[in-house]
């Protein structure tokens, strides 16, 4: 089945996304994901300028094959643009492959190993009043696991914060990366953040009980020994996980925070391949991956990963933002129903306008996800929809401390 015609758009549905549309001689037609946010067009330039001319007359089937040819033959290997690259030609031909076998992905994946899959939601405040009625929307919505962030007193911009007003002036409700030629600043006092925290989750324990699982994303922002002191204040409040806790690429870090607490840890959505978690999981440092099928090289990386976590119990988490489009999205979906160790997704909703624009077959209900069982992945590219929505550019946001230091965002 010889693929003739490989396509890239890039669609601005409230953010912008990155597709490939692979076509092959038959007539069936596949779909990948290739964002990677206020880079979109630098990865749009690698498949169009790069990969598309590479794949005409290859054979659809052959997945491994392509995948390692594009991996390989690069020489340069690895990193966001690339991954995410290979990814989107990863997802379109599994997609074109359960087109071709009349199933959903996650049957060629070994079939389904459980009936859905556990989903958090994300819920902030400004402060404790407007955090509980977050909560309370996302558990009427269905949720039944949710991620508490919130804002932090003295500091004006905190990433993850829903209703709070941004330095660009706008809210963080939908896409924090704001449009124009240059990112907006925000400010960050890390002590500051580990004094107030522990008191926001002694109140959302004392208000909504102990039964409900709840997570925290510290986004890369402590060193170790901070990383460490906040898993440890945490433990009374029995989080699920705590999230990038410190810098993805200061892996030894996590060495220390195991020392100091017992507080779950979850990391890996800034990771591009299967070796950026190979000691974390053989040491057993981790008990997440929160990688993410788009810009961890697609659906293949990510079931050998997951299938390489199995053999210590640590489990997926997959990163699930709305900077990942439905069809990135769905690529996990598959992927969790099939494996084993699964634990929890990441769900953000999209809206409507880029609903519009990628037609899903997934459902949520009662706080868990499915891809459905439309052959392929499930996910139907609107073309015309797509182009009516062209390219904005946008930066997500930076972090400067109070003496002007540039820190993590």
């Amino acid at each position: 089945m010889k693929i003739i015609k490989a396509e890239v758009f890039v669609t601005s549905p409230s953010r912008n996304f990155v597709t490939l549309k692979v076509t092959t001689e038959s007539g069936l037609v596949g779909i990948g994901d290739a964002t990677v946010n206020g880079r979109e067009l630098a990865v749009a330039s690698y498949l169009k300028d790069h990969v598309a001319q590479l794949l005409i007359g290859k054979d659809a089937h052959r997945i491994e094959d392509t995948w390692q040819f594009l991996y390989r033959s690069s020489y340069w290997r690895r990193g966001p643009i690339t991954m995410a690259a290979i990814a989107a030609v990863d997802m379109a031909l599994w997609d074109i492959k359960g087109k071709a076998a009349n199933m959903p992905v996650y049957q060629l994946l070994g079939g389904a190993s459980r009936n859905g899959l556990r989903a958090y939601g994300h819920a902030s405040g400004t402060d404790t009043e407007q955090l509980f009625d977050s909560i309370r929307e996302h558990l009427e919505l269905g949720y039944k696991s949710i991620r508490v962030q919130t804002a932090v007193p003295g500091i004006k911009a905190v990433y993850g914060v829903a209703a709070q007003t941004q330095a660009s002036g706008e809210r963080y409700d939908y896409e924090p990366a704001g449009r124009g030629a240059f990112p907006q600043e925000e400010d960050w006092d890390t002590r500051a953040y580990l004094r107030h925290l522990p008191t926001v989750f002694e109140a959302v324990r004392n208000e909504f009980g102990p039964e409900i699982p709840l997570l925290h994303d510290g986004h890369h922002r402590m060193t170790p020994i901070q990383a460490a002191k906040l898993g440890k204040s945490l433990e009374p409040y029995d989080l699920f996980w705590l999230e990038d806790c410190t810098p993805g690429e200061n892996q030894e870090a996590l060495r220390l925070v195991r020392q100091h607490t017992t507080t779950p840890i979850a990391i890996g959505e800034v990771f591009n391949t299967i070796y950026d978690f190979q000691s974390l999981i053989k040491e057993q440092l981790i008990d997440y991956v929160r990688a993410a099928s788009t810009h961890f090289g697609g659906i293949s990386p990510l079931k050998k990963v997951m299938d390489y976590a199995a053999q210590y119990q640590v489990k997926s988490g997959f990163h699930g933002p709305t900077d990942i489009s439905p069809v990135g999205f769905a690529a996990q979906l598959h992927v969790g129903l099939a494996i084993h160790n699964y634990g929890i997704q990441e769900y953000m909703q999209h809206s409507d306008a880029t609903n519009t624009v990628f037609e899903q077959s997934m459902t949520f209900k009662d706080g868990y996800l499915h891809p459905g069982d439309k052959p392929g992945l499930g996910v139907e590219f609107n073309e015309e929809a797509a182009l009516s929505y062209p390219y904005q550019q946008a930066y997500l946001p930076y972090n400067r401390l109070i003496d002007g230091t540039v820190h993590d965002w």
